[in-house]
C-alpha cells in the first residue's frame, strides 16, 4: 500500500474494499498501532489517530484480526474477553456483567468455563469478537469479522456490529467480502486500488452506481452481480441421513464413511453434558462430483474432511476407500495409510493455510509436492508458472509465504493441493478472503479438477460455492447436548 491520502471523521462507518492484496489488512493493523516503525522496510507518509501515533491510542482501539486463533490468549472463554478489561484495570464486578453481555451480544453458544482450545474457526471468531466489543471501544477495527461463520452466525454479528455502533458511537472500518450483507452497518465506501491509491470513495449506493462494471473487473465484489456456475450436473442434497442411515453407494464412490461416531474435542464433557462432534454420519466422495458439507458453527464440519481427508480416525464408524484409491493399502482407512502414500491420494487444505506451509518461499511451496514423488524438472515448473499466473500470485513468488495476505495464503494452500492432481480433494473453507476475480478463478481451477474425474469435498459457510459449484449437498447439525451419568461428571 502506498499514496494513500484517506480521512475518516468520528462516528464515520466505513467499508473498506479492494483486490486480494491492497492492503486493507496492513491499513487495519497500522491504524491499530501494531507495525513496528523500525521495522516497517519503506515506510512513507503520516499516520494518525485522534491526531496522535497510534501507539498512543491503543487504548481506544478494538482490532479484530482474519485469523481469530491468533487472538486468543486464555484458556477459557470468559477469561478470554476478560483479558482485555484486566489490563484496564476495570472493578471485577463490572468485568463479569460486561463479559456476559458480549458473549450474548455475539450469540456465543458456550457459557464462561467453555475451553477455548475445543472451539471450531467460527466459534472462536465470535469469542475474538466478543473480547473486541466488552472494550467498548472508539475505533473499531474489523478485518472480515464473519470470514469463518454460518449465515445464522453472521447476522448475529452484524447485530451486534449495529448493536456496538449504537451504544457507543464507535468509528467503524470494516473489512468485508458480503458486501451485500454490509452495507446496512456503512455509510460509506472506499475502494483500495491495487499497487497504491484510491479507486473509489463516497457513499456506497453511489460508488456501486457509478464505479461497479469498473470494480467488478478490478476483482472487487460488487452487490447483485451474479457469479459463473460450473456444476457437473443440478444440485441436490445427499440421500444419506447427516445424522444416521445409510445410502446406497455408486460405482464411482471412492471414498465411504458410514455411521461415524466422534466425540466432541477428545470426549469434553460440561456440567453434566455431552455433545459428540459427529454421530452416525454416513457419506460417499464420488469421482467427477463436488459435495458441499454445509451447516451451523460446531456441526463437525471440519471434523468430518479431516477424517475423509485421512487425518483423523473416528470414535466409531467406518471409512474405506476403493482398491483403485487404496492400491496396497486396499484393506486398511485411510488414516492408517503411510504419511507419503495418502499425500499423493488424497489432497487436503486446512482451515488456517499456514498450518499447512512447509518451505520458506512460494514457488517451491507449489513445486514441494510434485518434485517430492520425483516428477520432471521442466513439467513442475510449467505446472506452477501457470498457478501462479491464474492465482495472481506471480509477483510473489520469492515471498516467504507467512508474509503473504490472508486470502493470498488461502489461494497458495489450494494451489498446493492441486499440483499434485490427487485423486480426492477435501478442503475446508476454500474461498475465504477472496476478491471476486480470484474467488471465480479458485472455482474455475476446483471444477476443472472434478471434471477431469476427481473428487472433491468441500467443508464452507460460502453459499456461492455452493450454488456455483456443488453437484450434492451434505448439511450437518449441531445436536442438543444429552445428560450424561453424575458419576461419569465426577469421573
Amino acid at each position: 500500500m502506498r499514496g494513500l491520502d484517506l480521512a475518516i471523521e468520528p462516528g464515520e462507518r466505513v467499508l473498506l474494499l479492494g483486490p486480494s492484496g491492497a492492503g486493507k489488512s496492513t491499513l487495519l493493523t497500522a491504524l491499530a498501532g501494531l507495525l513496528d516503525p523500525d521495522h516497517a522496510g519503506d515506510a512513507e507518509g503520516r499516520l494518525t489517530v485522534d491526531g496522535l501515533d497510534p501507539r498512543a491510542t491503543r487504548d481506544r482501539i478494538a482490532l479484530v484480526l482474519q485469523d481469530p486463533e491468533t487472538q486468543l490468549v486464555m484458556a477459557r472463554a470468559g477469561d478470554d474477553v476478560a483479558f482485555g478489561l484486566e489490563n484496564r484495570a476495570v472493578p471485577s464486578p463490572e468485568i463479569w456483567q460486561r463479559v456476559d453481555a458480549a458473549l450474548a451480544t455475539v450469540g456465543f453458544p458456550y457459557d464462561r468455563d467453555r475451553r477455548t482450545d475445543r472451539l471450531s474457526g467460527g466459534e472462536q471468531q465470535r469469542l475474538a469478537l466478543a473480547g473486541a466489543f466488552a472494550l467498548s471501544p472508539q475505533l473499531l477495527l474489523l478485518d472480515e469479522p464473519t470470514a469463518n461463520l454460518d449465515p445464522v452466525g453472521a447476522r448475529l454479528v452484524r447485530g451486534a456490529i449495529t448493536a456496538i455502533q449504537r451504544t457507543t458511537g464507535a468509528t467503524t472500518l470494516l473489512v468485508e467480502h458480503r458486501v451485500t450483507e454490509t452495507l446496512e452497518l456503512v455509510d460509506r465506501v472506499v475502494v483500495l486500488a491495487p499497487g497504491g491509491g484510491l479507486i473509489a470513495d463516497g457513499d456506497p449506493a453511489d460508488v456501486f452506481a457509478r464505479h461497479g462494471d469498473a470494480l467488478a473487473a478490478a476483482g472487487v465484489w460488487v452487490p447483485n452481480r451474479p457469479l459463473p456456475t460450473r456444476r457437473a450436473r443440478p444440485v441436490r442434497p445427499d440421500r444419506s441421513n447427516a445424522w444416521g442411515g445409510a445410502t446406497a453407494e455408486p460405482d464411482n464412490s471412492v471414498v465411504t464413511a458410514q455411521d461415524l461416531l466422534v466425540a466432541d474435542r477428545v470426549g469434553f464433557t460440561h456440567r453434566g453434558t455431552s455433545r459428540p462432534a459427529l454421530d452416525g454420519v454416513s457419506v460417499s466422495l464420488r469421482a467427477g462430483e463436488a459435495l458441499a458439507v454445509v451447516g451451523p458453527n460446531g456441526s463437525g464440519k471440519s471434523t468430518l474432511a479431516a477424517i475423509l481427508a485421512g487425518l483423523a480416525a473416528p470414535g466409531k464408524g467406518t471409512v474405506r476407500a476403493t482398491a483403485t484409491l487404496a492400491g496396497a493399502d486396499a484393506r486398511l482407512p485411510p488414516h492408517r495409510w503411510r504419511a507419503h502414500e495418502l499425500a499423493d491420494r488424497i489432497g487436503t487444505v486446512f482451515q488456517d493455510p499456514e498450518h499447512q506451509f512447509l518451505t520458506g518461499r512460494v514457488r517451491d511451496e507449489l513445486a514441494f509436492g510434485p518434485t517430492r514423488r520425483g516428477e520432471d524438472v521442466d513439467a513442475v515448473r510449467r505446472r506452477v508458472d501457470d498457478l501462479l499466473d491464474r492465482l495472481r500470485l506471480t509477483p510473489l513468488a520469492e515471498a516467504n509465504p507467512f508474509t503473504l495476505s490472508g486470502g493470498e495464503k488461502r489461494r497458495l494452500s489450494v494451489a498446493t493441493a492441486l499440483t499434485t492432481d490427487p485423486a480426492v480433494l477435501v478442503l475446508d473453507e476454500p474461498t475465504f478472503g477472496q476478491d471476486r476475480r480470484t474467488w471465480v478463478e479458485l472455482v474455475e481451477l476446483l471444477a476443472a479438477h472434478r471434471d477431469a474425474g476427481g473428487a472433491i469435498c468441500a467443508a464452507t459457510h460460502d453459499e456461492a460455492v455452493v450454488t456455483s459449484l456443488a453437484d450434492r449437498v451434505l448439511t450437518l447439525e449441531v445436536r442438543r447436548p444429552a445428560p450424561i451419568p453424575d458419576r461419569e461428571v465426577a469421573a
